[in-house]
């Protein structure tokens, strides 16, 4: 099953891949890698998700705005691969950031939500290395943001 099919049967939908608000690009391909710049939380109707875990969001709301992130990740792919995901070999590491209180220590469960997405759409191909971290503040006021390192066929 490819991964649009897969996305629809979950009952995701792609959003529109989010043109960069700096110098640099969304993503860089070297050597069958594909290199995705940090992608910020956006929700479904666009608007952004802002705010920090261990005082606005509770883990869940968290792992749902890394699974945005996540679905944001693969409208990128799919934007730099020419609209197919026909060369993503697999998933190799995740960089999870958490905009959170000092106290707070659940980055992991946070970061699951982009890491459970790329599993259950790409199977043992979205399984990956991660680093989930906590920090004082992310673009915008976001509450999460991913990047992703990925091997193309």
């Amino acid at each position: 099953m490819g991964v649009e099919d897969r996305l629809t049967e979950l009952g995701l939908e792609l959003p529109a891949a989010a043109a960069p608000v700096a110098s640099y690009v969304p993503t860089v391909e070297a050597d069958n890698m594909l290199y995705v710049s940090g992608q910020i939380s956006f929700a479904a109707d666009g608007s952004l998700i802002k705010g920090r875990l261990g005082e606005d969001f509770s883990v869940e709301q968290g792992k749902a705005a890394a699974e945005r992130c996540g679905l944001m990740i693969l409208a990128q792919v799919k934007a730099a691969l020419g609209g197919s995901f026909g060369r993503v070999e697999r998933i190799v590491k995740l960089g999870v950031f958490v905009q959170c209180t000092p106290d707070f220590a659940e980055q992991p469960e946070v970061a699951n939500g982009a890491s459970d997405l790329f599993v259950k759409v790409l199977g043992d191909a979205g399984r990956h290395a991660r680093a989930a971290v906590g920090v004082p503040a992310l673009p915008r006021g976001v509450a999460v943001e991913v990047d992703a390192v990925i091997q193309l066929r």
